[in-house]
């Protein structure tokens, strides 16, 4: 896995797919084989190359960049970005 840092400005507002790729991304890499520009929605974290540690550092990065307020441990073990997107919009 490949890390990469960016100071994101901070924003407001629903999260999406692309924002939560990025997140993750900066967070904890690609796993090599691993097609993020594919359709992911449903595609367990697992499957993406993400455990729950890396869940919970995207958790911290989207409270701090987006102003998003949430359950992080329910966000932590949400099992796809569908799930993941819908307990953090939700708010």
């Amino acid at each position: 896995m490949t890390t990469t840092e960016t100071t994101a400005q901070p924003t407001t507002g629903a999260l999406s797919l692309d924002d939560l790729k990025r997140v993750l991304v900066e967070s904890a890499g690609v796993q090599a084989g691993v097609d993020l520009d594919a359709d992911i929605l449903d595609t367990p974290f697992d499957d993406l190359g993400y455990d729950s540690l890396a869940l919970l550092e995207a958790v911290a990065r989207i409270t701090r960049e987006h102003r998003i307020t949430f359950d992080d441990d329910a966000a932590a073990t949400s099992r796809t970005p569908r799930e993941f997107l819908a307990l953090v919009n939700a708010g």
